[in-house]
């Protein structure tokens, strides 16, 4: 499942992505990409989702993939073509935010993600939202957008009971 969405996160980021520019979103990648290991090193033993396929064979195997084709190809199609005004930007960020949602919910439905620790389907949409809204603001104001994500984190650590002693 994950090598298919992958591979069509791969041809819509060839197609639509602003590859000509990939410079310019190099940091948000980069800031999207920290963000999904420092997830997988905290919450190591405490794990709030893991993804499983089957092809590749463990959730690390499958987040190495989306970060490398799914979060390039994001950041590439979703700031690369950003729109202008704020119904415009706000439909921008509905549209994708129900993309990465729909691949959740269907890889949840089908058994290629399970929730554990007391995370949910929507706790994902807060989280998903919180990834679309933060990342133009990485692209604009990227210490303001760790901040933000610091705050964040810390927040959701402290909902969720995670102790210093769950961390690897």
């Amino acid at each position: 499942m994950y090598i298919l969405i992958n591979t069509l996160y791969l041809i819509v980021g060839y197609i639509w992505g602003d590859w000509r520019n990939w410079k310019r979103y190099y940091s948000t990648i980069l800031f999207f990409t920290i963000g999904d290991f420092l997830y997988n090193f905290l919450l190591y033993k405490k794990s709030m989702w893991v993804f499983h396929d089957l092809i590749l064979p463990n959730h690390t195997m499958i987040t190495i993939l989306a970060m490398v084709v799914s979060y390039s190809a994001t950041a590439l199609i979703y700031l690369g073509r950003f729109p202008q005004g704020w119904i415009k930007r706000t439909f921008w960020f509905l549209l994708w935010t129900v993309i990465y949602l729909s691949f959740e919910y269907i890889n949840s439905r089908f058994g290629f993600i399970t929730y554990h620790n007391g995370w949910n389907f929507g706790w994902s949409v807060l989280f998903t939202c919180m990834i679309f809204f933060i990342l133009p603001v990485h692209q604009k104001w990227p210490l303001f957008a760790w901040l933000i994500s610091i705050a964040f984190i810390i927040t959701l650590l402290n909902i969720f009971d995670v102790k210093i002693s769950d961390m690897k």
